[in-house]
């Protein structure tokens, strides 16, 4: 069997090869990366502090994001026509409006209402708990709230359409054997859900994480407000926007790995044999490598030889 030529691969494989290579040469060859002050800022108190910061605004807004975003998913797929206009509202809204505009609106509530309680409806006299609104919605409320609202109007869409990727004639099969409403979600609906919903969940985490760094606008000393105003003051631009990307390459890294590995678990139901990890792979590229001269060798001594060799040989052994 003659193997196929793919020029074309090979021509944008060592274009691809070339960039890379260019670009880790201007790495080490211009001066104006300055990698000494990299290194200087790279564990920096204040950049350390931007970092867990950022983190954590990550983690509870992505938390309470999909928390409200599965509920708002099950409120469009159900029966209600109330639940679903309103879930279907909300979505519409926090999707239309950018998530600047919801963090500096959240930061500045106290000017719509300077104060919050409970009290009589469609009045403003409160009568149970009454809070100062200034005081209630500081910096890091203000970023919570509008990271998780924007986010939960998101992750709604995503689950519903992985719920609605089952095929409902396992459902209907379920309901025929009498298998309960909730053991049928559970045991049926959302582990093949999930294999759907799980990529362009961790896509919006990532997202999310690099989404963090808006909340400047409300001054919160996150991982790129914290780079800011190292580098309006010593004017290194360009080492300290360095600092700030590496950070969120390392936490991109990290979430695409966890992506992998939970993706690699829900396959186990819907895949003869699983996906091969990267080290896996290295391992069954390295066997080809390696045992490709000699399995070339093994193919041609097997081969049956032609009709006219064969008699050659017979002749030349009379």
């Amino acid at each position: 069997m003659v193997p196929l030529k793919h020029r074309l691969r090979w021509v944008l494989s060592a274009l691809a090869a070339f960039l890379l290579a260019q670009l880790v040469w201007t790495f080490f060859t211009n001066p104006q990366w300055r990698w000494n002050v990299f290194a200087e800022y790279f564990f920096n108190d204040a950049v350390l502090r931007g970092v867990w910061l950022t983190l954590w605004l990550t983690a509870v807004s992505a938390v309470i994001g999909f928390a409200l975003g599965a509920v708002l998913a099950l409120a469009r797929l159900s029966g209600s026509a109330l639940l679903n206009s309103f879930a279907w509202g909300y979505i519409w809204f926090f999707r239309s409006v950018p998530l600047v505009v919801q963090l500096v609106l959240w930061y500045n509530l106290g000017y719509l209402f300077p104060t919050l309680g409970i009290g009589w409806p469609f009045t403003y006299d409160f009568w149970v708990v009454e809070f100062n609104t200034v005081q209630l919605i500081s910096a890091s409320a203000a970023a919570i709230l509008g990271l998780s609202l924007h986010q939960a109007a998101y992750s709604a869409e995503i689950i519903r359409g992985g719920l609605l990727s089952v095929d409902q004639g396992q459902i209907e099969a379920a309901k025929a054997l009498g298998i309960p409403r909730r053991r049928r979600f559970f045991r049926i609906v959302l582990p093949q859900a999930a294999r759907a919903i799980l990529p362009s969940a961790f896509n919006e985490v990532i997202g999310l994480l690099k989404g963090t760094s808006v909340v400047f606008i409300v001054a919160l000393p996150e991982l790129f407000y914290t780079v800011q105003v190292i580098y309006n003051r010593n004017q290194q631009v360009v080492p300290l926007l360095l600092v700030a990307t590496v950070w969120y390459t390392i936490f991109t890294s990290v979430l695409s790995v966890i992506q992998f590995t939970i993706e690699r678990h829900f396959a186990r139901g819907s895949a003869r044999e699983l996906p091969p990890t990267p080290l896996q792979r290295a391992r069954r590229a390295l066997r080809r490598l390696a045992g490709g001269g000699g399995r070339a060798r093994r193919d041609l001594a097997s081969a049956p030889l032609p009709a006219s060799s064969v008699a050659a040989i017979t002749a030349s052994q009379r």
